[in-house]
């Protein structure tokens, strides 16, 4: 019917069986990892058997398309919800092998058993005691193969087993495959629907209220995409991105013969030996950076319509443009896997000061920064020697200002847009003017200091700062801030939490400001104990004359001086006690944001 936004259909298992077979139903998590227990495949098989109803299939068919012979090619159905039911059909009754977490290859064997006379112990998922009890049928998955000889199995199963009553038997076994014709609800959702209606749709029928992500609708039409190479690229990001957080997989990835053949399997091999964790991007950052790299747009749901050849303007599908698209998918993808480019990136990260994945608490900002990092690696205006200096001042401004946060997409096509119409330069220097004034350094930053939150943008890059500057931490000379991120420091609360707590000061919100702590080696922060900041601070200052250490290593009044200027602790601390605590804070927000932008500045 004209203007359906859907059809409702109704298939059998072996039809959707033979659909899949046929590839005209796609199912895009193939090469992914099957994430159901097998408790709940033999549940599903269950169910089937009892004919208890086991929901709705959604497919999104892909669009016809116009080739170059001016023909039409019949889009195939991308299957968006329903991968884990239907593999689980397909690997206990069609007997394929499915990739467990470590992308292993495996079967789910399901056993039944037709003498049961409990309804919930006909089915088990398969062990030793299946294959010795001759009761069981050890895998279903030979009852449904087309030379099944139904009367011979019956024959050797009576037997094997005594006063079996042959006509239950029969009947019981026609019952179990008859789960081959139990109707499975399929809803076909149209081509013309935009993504974000068929992202609705699909959170209303799913009963969990789980969005699919614009890289799920990419990574089905890749998987649904054999004549451009689209299942292929698919592996790639899979595989990337599995090995990128265990680098131990790769060993399993070369059993992969097929991909092994593939320029992208060399290209990657990299990650065995990698254990960097400072960025472990996910499918959705792979695809992110290729197509805001390659395409210089910032909406991935533009990148599920090229790949679909849809014209924007005509609105038309034609192969033209998928065949453009996925060429220009797969250079993204290589400049993003090549070693040298994701090593000087992380070494640009790092070289800021952002040394520990704890302070990067924004992937939209690292994505963004990785691609500006590839576009200026290409961009003759830019000495090569200067890409680092510029991707980290970006990033460092775009983190500070919460820049990709909120409607991230927008900001970046904006951003992109700017970038290639005014050059990054003339763009950058216009942002930065704007974005960082002095009403940001002096206002607005220690404002945004103003938090509990550890793990806030100001406070992140804060430690960044120190970092990057080889600051000291607190009473130690030689413990750097970046060995207490990454080893054994503590977060030290400068005004002690039970010192506070016992003097009034007993909202979480107020004694756990981030203005009020510091890094600390933990023997520091025992020996400091839950002194007040006078007494403490006071003993600190007397050693500088004593020359005999109490509290850290310190021992000389300019060294003194200088580590709390690098901790950006005001040099009245050494008098202060609970009535002070506001006054502290502020003064320290302003000398944590005066720190920041004195490392932002150097950069």
């Amino acid at each position: 019917m004209v203007g359906e936004k859907f059809t409702l259909m109704q298939y059998s298992v072996s039809a959707i069986l033979g659909l899949i077979e046929a590839q005209q139903f796609v199912i895009p998590e193939i090469q992914r990892p099957f994430v159901w227990k097998r408790a709940q495949v033999r549940d599903l098989i269950d169910s089937l058997y009892n004919g208890y109803p086991t929901g709705y299939i959604i497919t999104w068919k892909n669009p016809d398309v116009q080739t170059k012979s001016g023909t039409m090619a019949g889009g195939k159905h991308v299957l968006i919800d329903g991968q884990q039911r239907i593999t689980a059909i397909m690997a206990a009754i069609a007997g394929l092998e499915v990739l467990d977490e470590d992308f292993n290859k495996d079967r789910i064997k399901i056993a039944f058993n037709p003498l049961a006379e409990d309804p919930t112990k006909r089915f088990a998922v398969q062990d030793a005691s299946h294959l010795k009890d001759k009761k069981w049928i050890p895998d279903i998955a030979e009852i449904f193969k087309t030379d099944f000889r139904q009367r011979a199995f019956e024959n050797e199963y009576a037997s094997n087993n005594e006063n079996v009553d042959l006509d239950e038997l029969s009947e019981t076994l026609t019952k179990l495959k008859g789960i081959a014709n139990r109707q499975i609800g399929v809803i076909e959702l149209d081509h013309m629907l935009d993504i974000d209606e068929v992202t609705e749709i699909f959170i209303r029928i799913n009963s969990k209220g789980t969005a699919l992500s614009q890289s799920d609708f990419v990574m089905s039409k890749m998987a649904a995409d054999i004549a451009h190479g689209g299942n292929t690229l698919r592996k790639v990001v899979d595989y990337f991105c599995h090995l990128s957080v265990k680098p131990d997989f790769y060993p399993q990835m070369q059993k992969d013969v097929e991909f092994g053949k593939t320029d992208y399997a060399s290209m990657i091999k990299w990650l065995a030996k990698d254990n960097e964790d400072i960025y472990n991007p996910d499918y959705n950052d792979m695809l992110r950076v290729a197509f805001m790299y390659s395409f210089d747009r910032g909406k991935l749901s533009d990148l599920v319509s090229l790949l679909s050849g849809r014209d924007f303007e005509t609105r038309e599908f034609r192969e033209d443009i998928i065949e453009d698209s996925y060429e220009k998918l797969s250079n993204g993808v290589k400049a993003f896997i090549k070693e040298y480019n994701f090593a000087q990136f992380i070494l640009a990260i790092k070289g800021a000061g952002f040394k520990s994945g704890k302070l990067l608490n924004s992937k939209m900002t690292l994505d963004f920064a990785y691609m500006l990092y590839l576009k200026l690696c290409q961009d003759p205006t830019i000495p090569n020697d200067q890409v680092k200096h510029h991707v980290q001042k970006w990033f460092v401004l775009s983190t500070l200002t919460s820049r990709y946060i909120g409607s991230p997409e927008s900001v970046m096509s904006r951003d992109i847009r700017n970038i290639n119409e005014k050059g990054f330069l003339n763009f950058f220097n216009e942002i930065e003017a704007s974005a960082l004034s002095d009403t940001f350094w002096n206002i607005t930053l220690p404002q945004n200091l103003e938090t509990s939150s550890t793990n806030s943008p100001a406070f992140n890059t804060f430690l960044a700062a120190q970092i990057n500057m080889n600051c000291n931490s607190l009473f130690m000379h030689g413990t750097m801030i970046s060995d207490l991120l990454n080893i054994s420091g503590d977060v030290h609360h400068i005004f002690p939490k039970a010192y506070l707590k016992n003097n009034g000061v007993d909202a979480k919100g107020r004694y756990n400001q981030v203005a009020n702590f510091a890094y600390l080696d933990t023997q520091v922060n025992k020996a400091i104990s839950d002194d007040a900041p006078n007494v403490y601070f006071g003993k600190a200052l007397e050693q500088c004359l004593t020359k005999n250490a109490v509290i850290g290593n310190i021992t000389d009044s300019d060294a003194f001086k200088k580590n709390l200027e690098e901790n950006a602790i005001p040099e009245m601390v050494v008098n202060m006690t609970v009535d002070d605590y506001d006054k502290f804070l502020n003064e320290r927000r302003r000398l944590m944001a005066k720190l920041i932008e004195k490392y932002y500045k150097n950069l």
